[in-house]
Formats: C-alpha cells, structure tokens, sequence
C-alpha cells in the first residue's frame, strides 16, 4: 500500500516517504497525541488477510517492543487504522552506513572502532533478551548527526517471516521477503552466516557473523564476500575467505584477530558472544598498538650500480635473516617486578576511610595524600624521578581518582569533587559532595561517585561539571547501609559497587545495568571491587587482595575467588588502599592502618601524657562532661555507638545501640548528649538522657547530614553542621525550627560558644585554607579571624581561653569578648602526634586526646608490583 503526503493514520499524520525495502514501505509521520515524529512501517497486504500470520507478528512486535536500549532503534508498537496495519518505529536521522561507504568508501579505523563498540552494545543487549537481529547489514544501520550508532529493523526478519515454501531468492540482496518456515534464509545475501545460507536453524552466532561482516565492509569498502548473483555469494559465504589483504595497514592486530573470529564457518568456532566482541574493541581503543611505521621511499639506483649492490644484498642476506627471526619471535611475557617507594622522612599516609592512592591509567606516576609539616595535600611521584611533587591548591584532599586519560587528577575537598590538571594550574570545581565514598571516571566523560558516607545511592556527574543525577538507590528494606566503591564497567551500560555494610563479612558486590537498573549480586563477602583488563574482578576481603575470572558479557564470575594479595590496607567504611593501571601494575599500601588499640590520653600544657584506664578501642569524638568526671565517645565497631565513660569508677557503658550513632556533646546541665544517628537512614539529631534513661528524641528532620557542635552556656541554642559546609543553629526551648548562621558557598563547621554565649567560634576554608573565626552570637556583628597560620577544632574553655589545633599542634589564645572582641597572638601549648578530634577539660590545664595503639603505625611506604597481570593471569586463569 502506498501513501500520500497528508494521509491520516489514527493519531498520525503521514509528513514524507523515507524509503522502500524488502519488509514494506517507511514513512515520517507526525503523532499528533504526544506531539512527536516518528518513522512508520507499512505491513504488506498479505499480513491482513491471514490472521494467524498476524498474531503471530503482534507477538513478536511485542516482544521487540520491550527492547531499550541507545542503540537501538525503538520499536513503539503495532496499530491498524482502516485495514491498514503498520509499526511505530523511533525515527531515526542521519545515513546509513551503506550510503556513506557508498558516499566516501572505507571509513577511518578510529571511527570504525567507534561504530562497532556501539553495534556490540546493540546486539549484546538485544542478545540477553533472547532477541536476535537476524538482517544485520549496512543498511540497517544509521549513525545520527550527532554521532550516536542506531541498529534498525531488530528482529523484524523473524517477525515477519511467512508460511510460503521455497520462495525464489533471486531477489537479493534483500531476501526478507524469501522467508520458510523452519530453516528459513533470512537477511541479505552477502551478511548471512553459513548456516543461514544452507537453510539450518539459527542463534546469535548468527549475527555475530553479520557483525564481522560489516566491520570488514566498514574497514575496506567492499563486501566480505560478494558475486554477480544470489548463487555466486552464498556459495561464497559457505566455501570462499575475504581478502584479508584489503584491511588497511593500520588496522589492529587485536581487531584483524576479532575479524576472523566472527567469521568462521563453523559457528562453534566462532566468537560466541557480542559482548566478547565489545571488549576487545574497547581494549583496542583504550590501549592501541604501536604502529607500524611505513616503509621509507628510497632513491632510484642508477642502473650501473644494480650489480654491486646485488652482491652486497646477497653477503648481506644470511645476516639480515638471523636478525628478522630473532625480531620476529613471540614477544616473551615482561618479568613482573617488585618495589617499594618510600615516603619522605616526616611525611605518612593517615587518611584511612577514602581512597589516598591511586595510578594512573598508563602506571607512569602515583598520587597519594599525605600528612607532612602539619598539612595533608596530595604529592605525586614519577617512576622516572627519585622525588614527590606537592600538587597546589589539593590541601586536605582525599578520594583520589585519574581520568582515563591520566591528564587530570580527581580529588574531594571542601565538600565538592574537584580536578585539576596534570600539566599545572588551579583546582577547578566538578560538582558538591559531602564526604564522597568512591569516585570513578569514565572513558565517556562520566563521573560515577557515592556522594556521602551516610546511607545512600551513587550519582553521577559530566566531569565538566553540573548537577549530580542520581542512578541507584538504597532498598530500605535491604540489609546493605549504603551503595559505595563505583566503577563504571566497559562500555558504559553497566555500574559495578560495594553494598556496604557495617559487618564487611556481609558487604555485597553488585553490578547494575544503567538501562533497566537490575542488580545482580556477584558475590557476598568482599568490598572495593574493579574490573581489569586482564578479564578479572579484583576486591578485597579482610587485608587481602582477591580475583576471580569475570565474564563482562554475562556480568558472572566464571571461577573460584583466589588470592593474589595480601597485607593490603583496609578500613572499616569499607576502601582498600589499593589501584591498578590498564598496563597491568599494581600499587597498593601495606599494612593495617586501622587504629583498634586507640587509647584514650590526658596531655598537659606541658605535653606530658596520662593514660585514662579505658581499654583500648577504636574511639572518635571524645567530649567531657561539664562537671569533668565523664567522658562521652564514640566507639567504632561492628556498630558506631556512644559510650559514656565513668572517669572515678573507671566504668564504660553505651547509651545507643539501635543505629550508628556519632559525634557527641553534653548539654550545659550535664543532663544530656546530642548525637546524629542513622536510626531515620539520614544522619539527623537527636538527644538522650547521659544516664540512658528515657527514649532518645529525634530533634531534626532533614534530607541532609548533620553533626552536632556545640549547645550555648543557657542551654536554649545548639549549633550544629548542615550537609558538611553550613552553620544552623536550633532552638531547644521552645517551637525548635533551625535557622542559618553561616550559609555561604565556604565551608563553615566546628563551632564552640564563648563562655557568656555572646560569640561564636568556627571553621571556614573562606581563605583557602581552614582558620579559626568568632562572629557575634545570635547573629550580626564583624567576625573576627582568631587564628593566623591555619586552624580548626576550636574549643572555648570557661576561663576565656580559646583554643583550635594546627595539624599536630595544639594553639592557645587568650580572648577578651567586653566590650568587643579582642584576640591576643596565638602560642603553642603543646605538640604531638593524636587522632581525630580532642577535647579541653573544664579548668583548660588538661587535653583528652585520641593516641594511636602502639601496633598501629601509619604507613611510610607503597607497594608496587609491575607487570602484575601476568602474574595474575597465571595464577588465576580466566579460561580464554
């Protein structure tokens, strides 16, 4: 049936023809409904005088209805309209790759690498849902403007097959008409698999030979395999070979490899799966070969010289022949090696909850945070030099990661995810993030990354920057706190994470299709897992290294976990310290840098320690009472807990047990301890009675994390931390509604009320690095800037006396708040290695300070294995 420009189909206005082919005529219409075009494909007549045929096709359209993928032509659905039956289809702009072979000949290998990865996608999809294209050719392919690959017609060769025996194929190159029944020849002549061509039954194989057939077209121009008619090119498709000669000289070894693979006869021989295909394709991109240089052209040679030269070549040949089979040899394996790189004197790794080392892409220089002078920034240290190189503008970073380019360095600090680049300049910002739990950038540009440690999904963001968008989300109901440790697998369809969970014995790796957002659960039990080249997982489970071979088509494991690590940093929110490069090096640091034997200290203005009788445990956030008799802390364990320490009775008992619960601090009257829990999923506020009597009380209801700070002399306001970077303050008499203190695009936190309440001390990174400042409380007024070469964690104690801490110094500085503020020049108390936070006793002569247990050292060394993947392929097989 033809139609005519205006023709109305239900809801569709017909707008222009696009084209004739063997499965009926296309048109551009215009939905009227949903106010969008679309391509529509009119059914032959045959199809509505044969209801069976019909049914059968409705059942099929169906099935290929529910394909979604980008690149895929979406198929909308199958309508009729007086008589007239015909297919919704996406309509799709741009050429096919038929009109432009036609128009410009064989395409780039660059692009045609492009083309096909996206082609594999196509089928690797199509291929999991049990749908196979079964008319894969050039023609059915189109590239839009925008350069985004669209297979066409998939599965219609199926769907529209027919009951007629035998019908004459003479009219090739399009044979979808031809169709039998079982054994039928489908497609077109020139891309059909052998067993397509002799009639026999078929399966993706199939389309993975049709695949190899138009990559070979797009890399030369010509068919694989052709002939003046139907017979001439079957029986090539069955009996002959392409011309391998054709492919161009710069041509992979990998992809003239993947070539012949997709076209063997025998279809058992043949590369089995598209998402195999997809792989290599990606490797050749990502880690091309060399090239081989040309041949220079060299000058004529008079002829009077051909006899000498003659001679020469001959004396010379036995020679040049020794040498060409030595050249010529299999290259071996490249030794793998081993070495440390030590740190400087001074200088350690301590950030222990994000990741603080990583590689780059190419294994030539590693990044890493260190804590050296009193100032955590990252440095970064070539294979080629004996030296680190502090990067600017990178103080108090963490959460490193490359671009897979190796031109740009990740980092967070502040409360955003930050980059800056390789050859020099400033940091620049990417987008906001809290406290990020793993980060991963991706070849499309894709930034991957857990935006807080709190319970929640994972994001992502272009690494030019923008508004993160969300792409997984936390089942309440599931066991796994948070989804953490991203990386976006090959090819861009699929995001590989850690399900944390406070016991890491029950932490879950998951990978999750981007498309259809479904998980599978790889395995139980690990943490921190990546995907490597070498065609393995590698993850970590109890300061150990482990791999199992993955098969990325499949996303399955398809071995037994081995390991090939050990002694390998691990913290408990779940991160190993540990990168590999896609040249197959391994670095990671060693030792246990988990501080279980914390102690926790008395430190005099003199520096001289007092141990308390607490036992050794993992402590945080320690606050004395204000009569000075208790000590509230956090206790890390299985569980985060607040524990109320008895100084006189020498006692220990915990106040929350029912969610993690952090960061402490009493109420004036010694009544009460304000915390942030996850009983509610996000970190909020509440309090309980300090003698676990009661219920506890939520105090705020928010989507953002929050952290207590202070609560004021009177005991009506408490200060605390929105979302990591603003200072709110709520009421606690009265209706409790909070309201902003300090709300600016710095970040504000650790705020302490001066003893008459009228001012309130904080952090801000406003100059760039963290300084102590006091502001008039409740609000207006000049701030002050109290301390003057950096400075955070301050405490006001009752005689006045302000102090903060400079890395591992502790500073005072005596204050006058009447009539104004008036701030003397800074001293410093003491000086000592202590974690975290501190605390000042009521009288400020003593400090409680967190001192790390003597087994529990930071590391001063990492570890590099070169080569490692041959290693790792050795002792783990994958079975390829």
């Amino acid at each position: 049936m033809t139609l005519t420009v205006g023709t109305h189909l239900g809801s569709y206005d017909v707008l222009a023809p696009i084209g004739v082919g063997g499965m009926g005529e296309v048109y551009k219409a215009h939905d009227t409904k949903l106010g969008r075009d679309v391509a529509i494909k009119i059914l032959p007549e045959a199809f509505a005088h044969d209801s069976e045929r019909l049914a059968r096709f409705q059942r099929e359209a169906k099935m290929l209805a529910s394909l979604n993928h980008p690149n895929i032509a979406t198929i909308h659905g199958l309508e009729q309209s007086n008589g007239t039956h015909y297919l919704v289809m996406e309509l799709v702009t741009g050429e096919t790759l038929a009109e432009r072979i036609k128009r410009e000949g064989p395409v780039l290998v660059a692009e045609t690498l492009k083309i096909g990865v996206q082609i594999a996608e196509a089928l690797e999809a199509a291929h999991e849902r049990g749908i196979i294209h079964r008319d894969l050719k050039p023609e059915n392919v189109k590239v839009t403007p925008e350069g985004k690959v669209k297979v066409l017609d998939f599965g219609l060769a199926k769907a529209f097959a027919g009951d007629a025996p035998n019908e004459d194929p003479s009219n090739s190159p399009t044979l979808s008409l031809a169709a039998t029944m079982h054994g039928v020849i489908l497609g077109t002549a020139a891309y059909m698999s052998p067993e397509q061509a002799r009639g026999k039954a078929v399966d993706k194989r199939t389309d993975i030979w049709a695949f190899g057939c138009v990559l070979y077209e797009l890399l030369t121009g010509k068919q694989a395999f052709a002939g003046d008619d139907v017979t001439d090119i079957l029986a090539a498709v069955v009996r002959a070979e392409p011309d391998w000669q054709t492919l161009p000289v710069a041509t992979p070894v990998a992809i003239r490899d993947l070539l012949r693979r997709c076209l063997q006869k025998d279809k058992t021989l043949r590369m089995q799966a598209a998402g195999d295909a997809r792989i290599e394709i990606h490797e050749a991109i990502t880690s091309p070969a060399p090239n081989v240089p040309a041949l220079p052209t060299l000058p004529a040679v008079p002829a009077w010289r051909h006899v000498a030269v003659a001679g020469i070549v001959f004396l010379a040949g036995a020679a040049i022949a020794g040498v060409a089979v030595w050249n010529f040899r299999p290259a071996s394996p490249q030794p793998v090696s081993r070495l440390a790189v030590p740190l400087s004197p001074g200088e350690s790794l301590r950030t222990l909850n994000t990741q603080v080392v990583a590689l780059s892409p190419d294994g030539s220089r590693i990044a890493y945070v260190s804590f050296r002078a009193g100032k955590q920034q990252i440095y970064l240290r070539a294979f080629d030099s004996m030296e680190s190189k502090a990067l600017s503008s990178t103080e108090n970073a963490e959460s490193l990661f490359f671009s897979p380019d190796g031109k740009w360095l990740g980092f967070s600090a502040g409360g955003k995810l930050m980059k800056v680049s390789m050859d020099g300049g400033a940091a620049l910002s990417i987008c906001e993030a809290p406290y990020p739990r793993g980060v991963t950038w991706s070849d499309n540009g894709t930034i991957v990354f857990a935006p807080q440690f709190g319970t929640s999904g994972l994001s992502q963001v272009s690494a030019a920057g923008g508004k993160p968008q969300p792409i997984t989300s936390r089942d309440p109901t599931a066991e796994e706190e948070a989804d953490r440790w991203p990386q976006l697998l090959p090819g861009g369809r699929a995001v590989l994470f850690t399900a944390w969970n406070r016991n890491l014995d029950d932490a879950q790796i998951i990978v999750q299709r981007l498309d259809t957002h479904e998980r599978r659960i790889i395995l139980q039990g690990g943490t921190d897992a990546r995907y490597v080249p070498s065609g393995h997982l590698v993850y970590a489970r109890a300061g150990t290294l482990m791999a199992v071979p993955f098969d990325l088509s499949r996303f399955q494991m398809t071995g037994e976990p081995i390991p090939v690590a050990e002694d390998v940093s691990l913290a408990t929110e779940g991160v190993a310290q540990f990168d590999i490069s896609r040249t197959g090096s391994l670095v990671y640091v060693p030792g246990d840098l988990q501080d279980n034997g914390r102690r926790l200290v008395w430190v005099d203005r003199k520096g001289e320690e007092q141990p308390l009788e607490a036992p050794p445990r993992n402590y945080l956030n320690p606050r004395i009472s204000p009569d000075g008799k208790q000590v509230a802390v956090v206790v890390q364990g299985a569980n985060d807990d607040v524990w109320i320490y008895d100084i006189p009775r020498q006692t220990s008992t915990r106040l929350t047990s029912q969610a993690r619960s952090l960061n402490p601090i009493w109420t004036p009257d010694g009544k009460r301890i304000i915390y942030r829990s996850s009983r509610a999923g996000i970190l909020n506020l509440f309090w309980k009675a300090a003698d676990g009597s009661g219920e506890e009380e939520r105090l705020t209801v928010s989507q953002s994390n929050q952290w207590p700070s202070a609560v004021s002399p009177d005991g009506q306001a408490l200060a605390f931390v929105s979302s990591g970077r603003d200072l709110w303050i709520l009421p606690l008499i009265g209706e409790r509604k909070s309201r902003p203190f300090q709300q600016t695009r710095f970040n504000e936190n650790s705020a302490s009320f001066s003893p008459d309440g009228r001012w309130l001390a904080y952090t801000s990174d406003e100059s760039g690095r963290n300084e102590v400042y006091a502001q008039p409380f409740p609000g207006g007024g000049r701030k002050v800037q109290i301390s003057t070469e950096g400075g955070e964690q301050a405490r006001w104690a009752r005689s006045g006396e302000l102090f903060y801490r400079n890395g591992d110094k502790v500073m005072s500085i005596a204050l006058t708040t009447q009539p104004a503020l008036v701030a003397g020049k800074p001293r410093i108390v003491f000086e000592g290695r202590y974690e975290g936070t501190y605390d000042v006793s009521p009288d400020g002569q003593r400090f409680l300070m967190i001192k790390a247990g003597e087994h529990a050292t930071s590391a001063t060394q990492i570890n590099v294995v070169l080569n490692w993947f041959e290693e790792l392929k050795r002792r783990v097989p994958t079975g390829k």
